[in-house]
């Protein structure tokens, strides 16, 4: 059935927010109807009667005052707010705004065209008729985004696009003319170019045909699209990095500490392309050890002002989906003349530490270097010497393929950095960090890049050894800074929302566990409890993604408030930066102040803090969307077969389940539950069975199988078998 073209005619709160406008202008001032319908240019009988109809309602609402007959002006009580929408999938929406103790109800007839995460001036008001206050829109500030992704339905004289985004809840009406090379059916990139006071959808045009649905590399392009991320480089950044001279030269080895002869090497995941991260390890004549922590020195060849910086700060990061890496920066640059490749001298920037065998740091030292790695070693490689003290590693987990046999040097740095990162880590859980090794779900992919298994990365002691001293260099290098009272980007992680906590607490209670909320110490120490005591459970990553959830969201900042989940007073990123914009500004600003420059703009470097933790949050979001399309796609060839899920979420319409082997989640819709008419308990945050009284909750066992696996909403749909015995 072909669809209809919107009707373009007038509803019932059609001037509302115009009406709002006005008089929220001149709170003081009265207007009658004549006066708006001038401020509106509206002249005709049918538009003046309708305004006169919706002050009407306004004013039987309590929201506008009748001050003399026929006058109007807002209420003196009325409270008016700028802040954000979130959006819901019922077409509903709450109005965020930091003045405000709690989010406040946007019921889908005050939305007045706001869409999620608009900037929006709205309205404060208590209905008669309702315990909570609403809010009503009164202008959209500003659009968080007007590119949109859906597909196309393309009739005889115009055409709609449909989102799969449950929170969008309006397609965008096309014109015929701005069709462009679509299709019917097509996956398709559209800008949204106005919202006419009277049109139900926005106009829009189509800007990119992404290609059919559920074709492998349309829905990938799509996922992001979706969050504005780029999957190419432009034209002109691909020539200009080409043409950059990447040689080593003496110059360059003469400007720096040349630190070549000291044992160096770089440890990484197998499949690795790029490395940007060494460990240098000699024992001194003291009895202590000098480390060195060198990161590409990415600085040196992204200069300020040039495209491809401009580029690179556009991006903020690179995008780490199932198949594929989007980069930061181009090939010639992540894989080739940045990556610390072994028996080639690097440029590079290190931190380099006197550590006493307690790992206590005593001296330290920042700087440009010149290195030479020599070796190349995956995690599994340096985890079986850390296991084994063997230097023999098997052909079964070595890079080679062969068995051979690892350096002296090689074992010893090996083994006496694990010792060190394993102080250092005690240390850091002594002081309240928080434990979160979360299960990472990864895919098994052929050369068609579809998903034909998959498993679950868990980080060892050889990822432990890594991260401890790149969390070290980090926290030094935001220390030496920080201490100069100098503007720096700061990683930035604030306490626990309280409120979260407690709802944390209210659902692993049904597990049997509980957190100690008495103090800021005690909350660290019982989470990592917590996450301790559900490790290798089958609710371990229900748990740990409610626990993370009660985290604030880390961010960049030059405002330095510390970071909680890892107990530091002083924090950066510093060692990635061929992945990460904020790591190449910390090099920078380390560089000029080292050559004693004066404290730069806060102003200017919170800005760019802003816009890189808004690109991280998109690239977070496009990565985990690659992860559900991939989960959808797997379980697509195993309808037929029956899994084991637990509960990880209940509402009044249906459960959420997880397949324990594979981390698959899936609803199950409450009416697909025959054995009884279950109905949603707030309360005990359960599905209630109204004759058998038996309760479906968190945490439960079921046996599920695939109703119907969604690639283009990358949603699973699972009809319910039975209870696990």
């Amino acid at each position: 059935m072909s669809k209809q073209p919107r009707k373009i005619g007038k509803k019932n709160k059609d001037f509302t927010a115009q009406i709002f406008k006005i008089l929220s202008k001149e709170p003081s001032k009265s207007f009658d109807y004549k006066q708006i319908a001038a401020f509106l240019e509206l002249s005709d009988t049918k538009s003046r009667n309708e305004i006169i109809r919706d002050l009407k309602i306004l004013k039987a609402q309590d929201k506008i005052h009748e001050s003399e007959n026929g006058k109007y002006k807002m209420v003196s009580k009325a409270e008016y707010y700028e802040g954000t929408i979130d959006m819901t999938s019922r077409k509903t929406g709450y109005f965020v705004c930091d003045e405000l103790e709690e989010d406040v109800f946007v019921p889908f007839i005050n939305l007045n065209h706001a869409l999620d995460n608009d900037k929006v001036k709205a309205y404060i008001y208590n209905r008669r008729s309702s315990r909570r206050p609403e809010a009503e829109v009164l202008e959209v500030l500003e659009r968080a985004k007007t590119e949109f992704v859906g597909v196309i339905d393309i009739q005889k004289n115009f055409a709609f696009v449909t989102t799969a985004n449950t929170k969008m809840y309006t397609d965008i009406f096309i014109p015929k003319n701005k069709i462009g090379e679509a299709e019917h059916g097509d996956v398709v990139l559209v800008k949204m170019e106005d919202w006419p006071t009277k049109a139900d959808s926005p106009f829009g045009s189509v800007v990119k045909v992404l290609g059919k649905p559920g074709e492998h590399n349309t829905e990938i392009h799509a996922i992001l699209a979706e969050y504005g991320l780029p999957y190419d480089f432009p034209i002109e950044v691909e020539v200009f990095a080409s043409k950059i001279d990447t040689k080593v030269t003496q110059a360059d080895i003469d400007s720096r500490r040349d630190m070549r002869k000291t044992f160096t090497y770089t440890i990484d995941p197998k499949d690795a392309k790029d490395f940007d991260d060494a460990l240098s390890f000699e024992k001194l004549a003291n009895g202590n050890y000098e480390i060195g922590i060198h990161i590409a020195d990415v600085s040196h060849y992204v200069q300020e002002g040039t495209i491809l910086d401009e580029e690179a700060y556009s991006r903020a990061t690179s995008v780490y989906l199932v198949d594929r890496v989007v980069p930061m920066l181009p090939e010639v640059l992540s894989n080739d003349a940045c990556s610390l490749n072994p028996n080639e001298d690097k440029l590079t920037f290190s931190a380099v530490f006197e550590i006493s065998p307690k790992a206590e740091v005593l001296n330290s030292w920042f700087g440009r270097t010149v290195i030479y790695s020599d070796q190349r070693f995956a995690y599994e490689e340096a985890q079986h010497i850390i296991e084994t003290k063997q230097a023999i590693i098997p052909a079964a987990i070595s890079l080679t393929g062969e068995d051979f046999k690892a350096s002296e040097e090689v074992v010893e740095a090996t083994l006496k950095l694990d010792e060190l990162a394993k102080i250092l880590r005690q240390k850091r859980m002594a002081h309240g960090a928080i434990s979160f090794d979360k299960v990472e779900v990864k895919f098994n992919l052929n050369e068609a890049a579809e998903p034909i298994g998959v498993f679950f990365k868990v980080s060892k002691d050889a990822n432990h050894l890594i991260e401890e001293f790149m969390l070290l260099a980090n926290r030094k290098v935001a220390e030496f800074i920080g201490k100069q009272k100098k503007t720096f980007i700061y990683r930035i992680h604030d306490e626990p929302n309280e409120d979260k906590l407690i709802n944390l607490q209210t659902v692993i209670a049904k597990f049997g566990y509980k957190i100690d909320l008495k103090s800021k110490q005690n909350i660290s120490k019982s989470l990592n409890n917590l996450l301790s005591e559900v490790n290798g459970k089958k609710e371990q990553n229900l748990v740990d993604t409610l626990a993370i959830r009660t985290m604030s969201k880390a961010k960049y900042s030059t405002e330095n408030i510390g970071h909680y989940g890892l107990a530091f007073d002083y924090y950066s990123h510093f060692t990635s930066p061929i992945r990460r914009y904020p790591d190449i500004m910390a090099h920078r600003l380390l560089q000029y102040y080292l050559d004693r420059g004066k404290s730069v703009s806060e102003e200017v470097y919170e800005e760019k803090c802003v816009h890189s933790s808004e690109m991280e949050y998109l690239a977070a979001q496009a990565e985990r969307d690659s992860i559900k399309y991939m989960q959808v796609k797997y379980m697509q060839d195993h309808k037929d077969q029956e899994f084991l899920g637990v509960i990880s979420g209940v509402t009044e319409w249906g459960i959420y389940v997880e397949i324990i082997e594979n981390k698959c989640e899936g609803m199950v819709r409450v009416r697909e539950i025959k054995e009884d008419y279950y109905v949603f308990d707030e309360k005990q945050y359960a599905l209630v069975g109204e004759v058998s009284k038996s309760i479906l909750q968190l945490g439960d066992e079921v046996y599920v199988k695939v109703k119907n696996a969604d690639l283009v909403k990358k949603q699973l749909d699972f009809h319910f078998i039975r209870r696990k015995e």
